[in-house]
């Protein structure tokens, strides 16, 4: 195959206007593609600076109602919610993540009821519940892979109740996802989606999110003996093949630049709903490197989201999903 030569092809032909370079482009970024991570929190103050993330807040649920308003109204299609719980509530085995009327229930019920058209997605994990910040139940020196799942299927269960459209298991424990798939089964809300953390990678970039739930998981068992490691590829292949036999409807790659290489290969794998996470040291970063004036952050949110979509993702869960709503409008 030629793909001719110079100087009869010269490429720089389609890059020589923007109504040509539009006309050329081989993958678009819209509003449609954006999910919005959000925290809320117990206290009396509507909104608490999240330090380590700019223009982030921990708000509380009547005020993440006024603000799911907004964001519904700048077209993104959904939000995802996590939890910054009060300390006296946390305890070893998380216990207050099977509580029905605990804060992201009640956030998912005001939700529900003041913006029915937001998708809401929730977290299941038990990490911003345990007093150790580790994603499980702690027995026999490590996070206990199957007293772990009894737990998330009760999270998941009650936060289905509560009325979220899909759960995200981010917990990375093994066959969790067919025991969530199971439970709604059985409870007839087999209409739930699950979107599972299929390959979430032990990563560097998480530190500003930790601050933001209130996790600190500095107890000598490491997170790397269930989240993923990142000098793997193939093992993704695995986890991700698993959590879609096990009833998953879409799956999350996490963290996302770093790993646009395992976006690219789930993507053609599997042709599956996948979706990129930025993480929060992601935009952290790009936000540090903007406040030096060495970088445009308004060009840099759009090409890092479409990034992602050259890659294959379907989705992008982004900390920018409001500014780049605002930027593609």
């Amino acid at each position: 195959m030629t793909y001719g030569k110079y100087p009869q092809s010269r490429l720089r032909r389609n890059r020589s206007s923007h109504w040509s370079r539009r006309l050329q482009r081989e993958n678009h970024l819209t509003t449609n593609d954006l999910i919005y991570p959000m925290f809320v929190h117990d206290g009396s103050d509507s909104q608490i600076t999240v330090d380590s993330m700019p223009n982030i807040y921990r708000y509380s649920v009547s005020a993440i109602v006024e603000e799911a308003k907004k964001i519904y109204d700048l077209g993104i299609p959904a939000i995802a919610l996590f939890p910054n719980i009060e300390q006296d509530l946390k305890t070893p085995d998380g216990e207050e993540a099977a509580n029905p009327t605990n804060l992201i229930c009640r956030t998912i019920r005001a939700l529900k009821k003041s913006v029915p058209q937001l998708g809401i997605i929730s977290d299941v994990a038990l990490d911003p519940y345990t007093t150790h910040g580790h994603d499980g139940v702690i027995a026999e020196g490590d996070v206990h892979n199957d007293r772990t799942i009894e737990i998330l299927q009760y999270q998941a269960h009650i936060q289905a109740e509560a009325g979220c459209d899909v759960l995200a298991p981010s917990d990375m424990m093994d066959g969790r996802i067919g025991a969530i798939r199971q439970i709604l089964e059985e409870k007839n809300l087999n209409n739930i989606q699950i979107m599972a953390y299929a390959a979430k990678y032990a990563s560097a970039f998480y530190g500003p999110f930790r601050d933001a739930v209130g996790t600190d998981s500095d107890i000598y068992i490491n997170k790397k003996t269930y989240q993923m490691d990142y000098a793997n590829s193939k093992e993704a292949i695995r986890e991700v093949a698993l959590d879609i036999s096990e009833g998953a409807d879409s799956i999350i790659i996490k963290p996302g630049m770093p790993y646009l290489d395992i976006i690219r290969m789930i993507s053609d794998e599997f042709s599956f709903p996948t979706f990129a996470y930025q993480v929060s040291g992601e935009y952290s970063m790009l936000h540090a490197a903007a406040e030096k004036g060495w970088l445009d952050l308004d060009a840099a949110i759009v090409e890092s989201l479409t990034a992602f979509k050259r890659a294959g993702a379907t989705g992008i869960l982004t900390y920018f999903a409001k500014d780049a709503a605002k930027l593609l409008s």
